[in-house]
């Protein structure tokens, strides 16, 4: 992959280490929709794979969701932080081998993962599933990849840090430890509730302290630069981070209201959820209104499009996070398809809405060569958009057509009848997202072969001058 891309003046940037991970990246986030894809087909009893253990639903769906989070997004944010760290710090990472490795190694720790979990080896946690046997190494991996990104940062601590490096570094401190914390505490040191109110924090500290910093961090760089002026309020992005810094650990445990752990600290998790639109809300204001000093290019440019709907699902998200974690409305939605609506629409509607905006704009960088089809980026962004509020819709809607049809003391069965309609609608709403995924890694494909092709003709030739 290196031997098409040059590096950048003074060398700053591994522009090969970039193009590596977004290049994984996606072909990750097309193999995660297909595998969401068939999980939901067992809703209407389509499944291909009825009687073919390895590939039952339950191992289906967990591929679905570790490839997600750890394949997709996190090979996506690796790759803009291998290029925007040391474009923001004017340092170069620690090590460019080093970071080979981690490439590398990190990859086959997936590719090992989706084996074991196929193979039945899953670890009982939820959003832990990576078998136990594997998460040292994980943690180890993603440790040297810290030190690789903490070191430009360092280094260029005697400047004022812009408000995307605060992000960052956050981010950074924070996984390794919220990865510990969830994959072992609950596993090896604390049992029953104790365990299941530390695999709470770890389920939504995955999103809120690895997911949500890098994300707002890669919107703040990004907007800016294509939109050529600056951050509408750097006061305000900074009330943002600290006010992340402040909630998001408490919020945790509304996952488990009505249960067996205290009270004080189900009360505290309602209301640091609340607490948190503190962050939503400036953020949100911010990116609007940067956006608001040049609607047309916003409109025009598929990036920025992609920019503009993540920062609505954000905004939706988590106003409709701060509603559904009160106790009254629990009674109604809890382990119903509404948490399946919701969790789709943040890290699908959000943070991989603002991974496509990046790849987007980074890749023919990376590559130095225009992306193949802008037909095919207009396809991807609408299909992907309309998939995604259409799934919102439905499962949001099939939660409370199931939570009042439990609170009524109906049969169970009656709410499996009535959910019939919906989960065809989300299967529906899945075949949009997955086509456009196709889109999108057809367009991707070709946009990196034809940077292969231009770098196979001699410079000057006639063969290269007709393709200019």
């Amino acid at each position: 992959m290196t031997n098409s891309v040059k590096t950048s003046e003074n060398n700053l940037v591994s522009y090969g280490l970039a193009q590596a991970h977004l290049l994984i990246a996606v072909l990750y986030v097309f193999i995660a929709v297909l595998a969401g894809l068939t999980f939901s087909l067992q809703f209407i009893d389509l499944y291909p794979f009825k009687d073919i253990a390895l590939l039952s639903p339950g191992r289906i769906r967990m591929v679905h969701t570790q490839a997600v989070a750890y394949a997709w997004l996190a090979n996506a944010f690796f790759g803009v932080l291998h290029y925007m760290i040391p474009k923001l710090t004017n340092h170069k990472i620690y090590s460019e081998k080093l970071g080979w490795f981690v490439f590398y190694a990190y990859n086959f720790l997936i590719l090992a993962t989706v084996a074991l979990i196929l193979g039945g080896h899953a670890q009982g946690l939820e959003w832990a599933e990576t078998p136990r046997i594997l998460d040292p190494f994980i943690a180890v991996v993603v440790v040297l990849f810290v030190f690789n990104m903490v070191t430009p940062i360092y280094k260029a601590r005697a400047n004022p840090y812009y408000v995307s490096v605060w992000y960052v570094l956050a981010a950074l401190i924070w996984t390794p430890i919220v990865y510990l914390m969830g994959n072992f505490l609950p596993q090896y040191v604390f049992p029953g509730t104790s365990g299941a109110a530390i695999s709470s924090m770890y389920i939504h500290d995955l999103v809120g302290l690895f997911v949500t910093p890098i994300g707002t961090a890669m919107a703040y760089y990004l907007l800016p630069v294509i939109l050529k002026r600056p951050l509408y309020s750097h006061a305000l992005s900074l009330i943002g981070f600290w006010g992340l810094a402040f909630f998001y650990p408490m919020n945790s445990t509304h996952h488990y209201l009505y249960s067996p752990i205290p009270m004080w600290s189900q009360y505290a998790g309602i209301v640091a959820s609340v607490g948190v639109h503190i962050v939503v809300y400036t953020v949100v204001f911010n990116v609007i209104a940067t956006m608001s000093q040049d609607w047309k290019t916003v409109m025009s440019n598929i990036p920025l499009r992609f920019l503009f709907v993540g920062i609505i699902c954000y905004l939706i998200t988590c106003i409709q996070c701060a509603v559904q974690v009160t106790l009254s409305v629990q009674k109604i939605i809890h382990f119903t398809d509404w948490v399946v609506g919701h969790s789709h629409f943040v890290l699908f509607g959000v943070f991989s809405f603002w991974s496509f905006a990046w790849i987007y704009y980074l890749l023919p960088r990376l590559l130095k060569t225009p992306m193949y089809s802008a037909s095919m980026m207009s396809w991807h962004f609408w299909l992907s958009t309309g998939g995604i509020f259409l799934m919102q819709f439905d499962l949001l809607s099939a939660g409370l057509v199931q939570g009042n049809l439990w609170a009524d003391l109906a049969p169970f069965i009656d709410s499996v009848i009535a959910s019939v309609p919906f989960w065809w609608v989300r299967t529906f709403s899945g075949m949009m997202i997955f086509v456009g995924e196709a889109l999108f890694i057809i367009n991707v494909y070709m946009t990196w072969k034809q940077s292969r092709e231009q770098t196979s003709v001699p410079s000057g030739s006639s063969v290269q001058m007709a393709k200019a």
